[in-house]
Order: structure tokens, then sequence, then C-alpha cells
């Protein structure tokens, strides 16, 4: 083995991030260059197909298990920081948005698991630094853009579950967590908060599952144009309505036991799920 000196090892990394900025910029143009390409063909599912999903996404967690916790292990973190942030911000009643909103960020957040799943199912060896491959991607111009409207989504339900704490049990924080979970569950104010909380959440999980939740495997594997990617996914929803909506109940129910013990059953479940939403849009589109 050669050891090379820090100034060379640190020109070649220097190079490296300038090519991979360059690639990303190019992608950004290729987002016009792809618009309106031909929508493909998109089959209809059972819901046994869901649970041969998860499979094979267990196992291509179970293949990658070291390399994808390195991946994962900083959604956690997140949840943390954001959870410790609203008990100390006085912003308690935004522990479970905050949980169950990572759902609404799921299918961007598994797109380097996505590219290892691919790889795996390719018959080709896959690690952690080859889900950074995705940056080269002429398409990962419209994976960041699709990504940030997932983004814009998530914090406009942010600011939904707190519009709605305000008009029922709110505006003043809750005293404490026992006061909250109390009011929540034996006041009719805190009854219409999970009303509206929960049928907001709804409406928020259907729009990003209609929109997202093939369109960012489709514009990885294929070079397809953004509204191509989204019109697709819409079009897989609206063949398989019945699998799709319990897709995402699946996901937003297995994110949701992932966040209650401090977030840390995030480092299994999210690669699981982004394994598993890979292998689930290859059922939805032919080979």
């Amino acid at each position: 083995m050669t050891i090379r000196n820090p100034i060379e090892w640190s020109w070649d990394q220097l190079r490296l991030a300038a090519s991979t900025i360059e690639d990303a910029t190019h992608s950004l143009g290729h987002i016009e260059e792809q618009l309106h390409s031909p929508l493909p063909e998109i089959r209809t599912i059972s819901t046994a197909d869901l649970g041969d999903a998860l499979r094979e996404g267990i196992a291509d967690f179970a293949a990658y298990r070291m390399d994808v916790v390195l991946i994962c292990i900083i959604y956690p973190l997140v949840g943390l920081i954001l959870a410790r942030a609203a008990f100390g911000g006085g912003l308690l009643p935004m522990i479970f948005p905050i949980a169950s909103g990572f759902a609404l960020v799921g299918p961007f957040a598994g797109i380097g698991l996505y590219e290892m799943s691919r790889r795996r199912q390719r018959g080709e060896i896959a690690g952690w630094a080859d889900a950074l491959a995705i940056f080269r991607e002429p398409s990962f111009g419209s994976i960041a853009f699709l990504g940030m409207v997932l983004i814009a989504i998530y914090f406009a339900w942010l600011i939904t579950a707190q519009a709605i704490y305000v008009v029922t049990l709110g505006p003043a924080p809750p005293v404490s967590l026992g006061v909250f979970v109390h009011d929540v569950f034996n006041t009719p104010a805190g009854w219409a908060l999970a009303v509206f909380g929960i049928g907001a959440g709804f409406v928020y999980a259907l729009v990003v599952l209609a929109i997202g939740a093939v369109s960012f495997p489709l514009l990885l594997d294929r070079d397809a144009g953004l509204d191509t990617a989204i019109k697709a996914s819409i079009r897989a929803f609206k063949l398989n309505p019945v699998p799709m909506i319990l897709w995402g109940a699946i996901v937003a129910a297995l994110l949701v036991i992932g966040s209650i013990p401090l977030f840390v059953g995030l480092i299994v479940v999210l690669p699981v799920l982004g394994h598993a939403t890979w292998h689930l849009y290859r059922k939805l589109m032919p080979q």
C-alpha cells in the first residue's frame, strides 16, 4: 500500500468535490432538457406485493446493515435535536407532528438507499459510499428540486399542526407532558385536536404519497423528466389506490413506532423502508 502525502490527498479530494459540483450543476440544466419525456408503463399490484417489498427491504438491510446505519444515524440525531428544541421552547404539542412528519420527507431521505438496492438487484457490490453516486446522476437536479418541495410540505404540516393546537387546546403551551396527554384524551378540545390533526396529516401524507412514492426511484432509475416522474407517481396511485394507501399507513406507523424510543428505532426503520420503497417501485414498473 502506498502512503500518499497530505497535500496530494487533499488536492485529489478537492478535485473530486469540484467534479461532483460540476456534475450537479449540469444536472440542473438536465431538468429542462427532459421535460415531457414519455410516461412509462405502470403495473397494478396487490396488497401481497407490499409484504414482498418489505421482506426484500429487510434482506437489503441485512446485507448492508453497517453501511446503512452510517447513513441513517443522522435522522435520529436530527429527531432528538428537534424534540429537545420543542421541549425547551414550550412546543411540547409539536413532538408528534415532528415525529410523524418524517413520513413526508421519507421519499427524498431514502434516495441513497434506493441506489444501494438498485446496485444489489443488479448483482453489484455496494456500500455507503456508493449511495453518494446519486450526486453524479443526470437527474440529480430534478431529485433535489422535488426534495425541496417535500421539505416545504413538511414545514407546512408543522405550521398547520401548530395552528390546530392554537385553536383547540392553545394558545398557551401545556404545563407538563402529563397535563397535555390528559387534555388530549379527556377534553372536547383535546378530541378536536386529535381529529383535526389526524385529518390534516392524512391529507398531507396523501399528497406526498401521490407525488413522491414512485417519482424519486424513477428519476434515479431512468432518464425521465421531473413532470413525467410526478405524473407516473400519481398514475401509480390512481391505478393502485388501496395498496398505495395501505403502504402509506405502513410507512407512517413504522416511522412513529421507530420514533417512540427517543428516535433510535429510526436507525432500523428508515433503511428498511427505503430499501422496500425501491422494491415496491420495481413491482410497479416493468423491467
